[in-house]
């Protein structure tokens, strides 16, 4: 962030980071080494906001760094420096960040570097209280190196906002126990043994309400003991119970430590991987180049290297030290994506003290892309260098492989976020460089929201259409690529343009959507026309990847209805329990008096007496006593105006501001002078209805709270309608003593959006491409193919094979039953028994 008053442009990271973020614009970080992956860590700080990124690589643009640095042209960079050409690319993503250091950076990131510059950094940054990250890749695999240091204090370690619960009953006891609500889809309370809590809005104990954070033992689902409640008054109802966030203290210890720092002996793979990158180093050292690829003689010595380094290591798999040494040479840009990301939120874990870091060692890699029939047989003259761009490819794959790119046709659905990350490494790996097509479809505009995780678009590109400007950008990137940029929707609308016939002519679909029902509905049409589809999604730190491939994977499975935040209607009404209750109210129809005022004055009246009709004459009409105020059904109180309480002053404010827009009536938000019209405000006597409140005759007198913003107005384009919905969901939760929301969480609750973050979408996009090489390759061998799941907030990383498709036995005959694989889906028909000789007709 290189401000607050850029805060729109970041509000999507500031849901993943939190208050945290704020510390971003004073941060330094240097970044050493410009090729693929020092470019995506590099690239995801500069779009992230944080303040200086100072940028150091001795070595020269050569043609092969166009394989993986994505931040280069070849036709203007060769020759240059990789730093200064890579800065006059990220100044143009984001110009106030990229400088010059006239300090010690907080944070020091080694790529491409050799173990003794690894040693000798390290220990000066761990002396000095630097944070101190390695990230490296080597054809199919990558490791990651942290050390923030003996003593690293995580201000916020979880993801998401707090677990809350609301209170059915506590009893009296020691330990006292307490009984939580069921939710909305009868799921109980997400609380975890010693979860430290606090209470508020509690009846009858209100002892609770306001003590220090206590901790809690789990007793199930829907049960937690507290500490002693003996003496405490009887529970009468209602209550929220909430977590605390605690920090949390890492320790870390130097790459100098003795022996070096141990993987445990539960991960084989990794300390096979760890012992293959010391023995490369130590075969670069000894011959003065990396292993020529396809070498046998060049992976037997690193094998030979790797077995001496590692005798007090513990076993290693020789065929992973064999294979990694094999294709060491190589360079992948979605391998250096998915390291560069991991890299890069390791920096900002370190500058905002969000998030747990990285227990010091991460060893990633994708060898079985070398598993696939006929790749294993690759010769080192297959591999060897033809002085291309996509040299560093052909060293992993071959060059008939790298021709077989450039004739792929593939349809990318989406150029927003993950869409970007996908073409930029389609790009780089010269997906449709010769006679084949990349075809990117968006309906949508650039906006100033998307430029912090979106990095084909600029300032200037802001409003127009998103295909448009992507397709241009990967132009830029790989003038050989061929791209066709389209500007509509793949769904029912659209079949006239998209027909099976385009889906059957494609090789691949990618799709980079962010709704379930456009998923699922490219999903459908995928597997009808037997086209393999990589789909992608994220939500904050957290992402997937998913491969579907006709006749070998398992169909993605139907997805379900999106839980969108709605309640039950009697609950939002007469019983919130929650902040998202008393939001969600407010997401009704507006429902303005039918007044035209004269003035400003006149609106700023109509606010205080729709504020008086709300916040107190509604709520007075719901006398304590009646019956249904009982068990989580917290009785509420009315409020009494203050013109000098600054949400009852926020709420007149926007809610004038917005009628006065909706008669054309000039606005006016000097607060003093609201103020002095508010303490001239007279209103009539409130005179509350006779007998006794049923639910029935409650519906009338509870629309005043259904409000929202005037008809055809957006909540999440208009700071006054978030003005608005903030001060009237905050004083409806004071009615019920729930605890308010900030401006921030009130604007992500109503508008619904989801948070994002451009490392996540960088790593989720990387391991998408790593699959696309497989499905280029033909690959018919289920034990190659992985599904990703990824959480960067937890340093989680799993990577596991695809459920197969089902098998269907159709037909009964002396010759037997015929075997098919299927790839049968919901949606899709599979045929009936008929008359006759039993058979089934299965969908292919």
């Amino acid at each position: 962030m290189a401000g607050s008053g850029e805060e729109p442009r970041y509000s999507r990271q500031l849901y993943v980071l939190g208050g945290g973020a704020r510390r971003l614009p004073g941060s330094a970080v240097l970044v050493s080494g410009l090729r693929g992956t020092g470019a995506q860590v590099a690239t995801a700080l500069v779009l992230a906001g944080t303040g200086r990124v100072v940028l150091h690589d001795c070595g020269a643009v050569c043609t092969a760094d166009c394989t993986h640095q994505f931040l280069l042209e070849e036709e203007n960079d060769l020759g240059q420096n990789r730093a200064k050409a890579s800065q006059r690319a990220l100044a143009e993503l984001n110009p106030s960040v990229v400088r010059s250091l006239t300090d010690l950076a907080q944070v020091v990131v080694l790529t491409e570097s050799p173990p003794e510059e690894q040693l000798h950094i390290g220990d000066f940054c761990h002396a000095h209280g630097i944070c101190f990250i390695v990230a490296d890749t080597k054809g199919l695999a990558g490791q990651l190196f942290c050390d923030f240091g003996e003593r690293f204090v995580v201000d916020d370690p979880a993801e998401g906002d707090p677990v809350s619960a609301a209170v059915e009953h506590i009893s009296q006891g020691n330990p006292g126990v307490v009984t939580c609500m069921g939710t909305e889809d009868s799921h109980g309370h997400l609380f975890c043994d010693g979860d430290l809590v606090t209470f508020s809005g509690v009846q009858g104990m209100t002892e609770l309400n306001g003590q220090e954070p206590i901790p809690v033992h789990v007793l199930d689902d829907f049960r937690l003991e507290i500490g002693d409640t003996s003496s405490f008054s009887p529970y009468c109802c209602g209550g929220l119970v909430s977590q605390v966030q605690q920090p949390q203290e890492c320790s870390h210890v130097s790459p100098s430590w003795p022996h070096g720092v141990a993987i445990p002996e539960d991960l084989p793979r990794s300390r096979s991987l760890h012992a293959a990158f010391q023995a490369l180093h130590a075969f670069r050292r000894e011959q003065g180049r990396l292993p020529r690829p396809r070498a046998p003689a060049d992976a037997e010595r690193v094998l030979e290297l790797a077995r001496s380094l590692g005798e007090h290591q513990g076993p290693l798999d020789e065929d992973i030290v064999r294979t990694f040494a094999s294709v060491s040479a190589g360079d992948l840009c979605p391998v250096a994506s998915v390291v560069g990301a991991l890299a890069a939120q390791e920096v900002l874990k370190a500058i905002t003290g969000k998030f747990v870091p990285l227990d010091q060692w991460l060893y990633f890699d994708s060898l079985e892309c070398l598993a696939l029939a006929g790749a294993a047989e690759l010769t080192e003259t297959d591999c060897a260098p033809r002085g291309s761009r996509y040299d560093g490819q052909i060293a992993i794959f071959g060059a008939n492989f790298q021709e077989k790119l450039g004739h792929q046709k593939y349809l990318v659905v989406g150029a927003g976020a993950i869409g970007c990350e996908l073409l930029k490494n389609f790009a780089m790996m010269g997906l449709a460089a010769g006679d084949g097509e990349l075809i990117v479809t968006d309906m949508d505009t650039v906006a100033l929201s998307n430029l912090h995780r979106q990095l084909l678009y600029r300032s200037a590109d802001i409003s127009e259409p998103k295909s448009v400007v992507a397709a241009a950008a990967v132009q830029r990137m790989n003038p050989d690529v061929r791209v066709t940029a389209h500007q509509n929707q793949v769904g029912p609308a659209t079949e006239m343009v998209y027909r099976d016939k385009f889906f059957q002519q494609l090789d691949g679909v990618a799709s980079a959507l962010d709704t379930i029902e456009a998923r699922s509905y490219l999903e459908r049409r995928c597997l009808r026309c037997r086209t393999p589809l990589l789909d992608s999604g994220t939500e904050g730190t957290r992402g997937n990847v998913l491969a579907m491939v006709p006749s070998l994977t398992k169909p993605l499975a139907p997805a379900s209805p999106p839980r969108d935040g709605t309640f039950p209607l009697c609950t939002l009404r007469h019983f919130p329990r929650t902040i998202q209750h008393t939001l969600q109210v407010l997401k009704q129809v507006w429902n303005s008096l039918q007044e035209h005022p004269r003035d400003w004055q006149d609106c700023v009246r109509w606010a205080r007496r729709r504020w008086q009709s709300c916040y107190h004459d509604a709520i007075t009409q719901l006398l304590p006593g009646v019956p249904f105020w009982a068990g989580d059904r917290s009785c509420p109180h009315p409020l009494t105006f203050n013109p000098d309480n600054d949400t009852h002053l926020d709420y007149v404010v926007a809610a004038a501001h917005l009628f006065a827009q909706a008669h054309r009536v000039p606005p006016c938000r000097d607060r003093v002078a609201i103020q002095a019209i508010l303490r001239d405000v007279v209103l009539p006597p409130f005179a509350p209805q006779e007998g006794q409140m049923t639910l029935l005759s409650l519906r009338g007198l509870m629309s005043p709270w259904d409000a929202d913003v005037p008809p055809h107005s957006s909540p999440q384009d208009n700071d006054v309608h978030i003005d608005f919905i903030t001060a009237a969901s905050n004083l409806r939760a004071e009615n019920y003593g729930i605890s308010p929301a900030n401006w921030l969480m009130s604007k992500r609750i109503a508008g619904r959006i989801v948070p994002a973050i451009i490392t996540t979408t960088a790593a989720v996009a990387g391991l998408a491409c790593l699959e696309v090489y497989k499905l280029v390759w033909g690959c018919q061998d289920l034990s190659c193919y992985r599904n990703s799941n990824i959480s960067l907030s937890a340093c989680l990383l799993l990577r596991f094979q695809p459920t197969p498709a089902p098998i269907y036995w159709v037909g009964s005959s002396s010759l037997g039953k015929c075997r098919w694989g299927a790839s049968g889906a919901s949606g899709i028909c599979c045929g009936t028994m008929s008359g006759g000789p039993r058979g089934k007709e299965v969908a292919m």
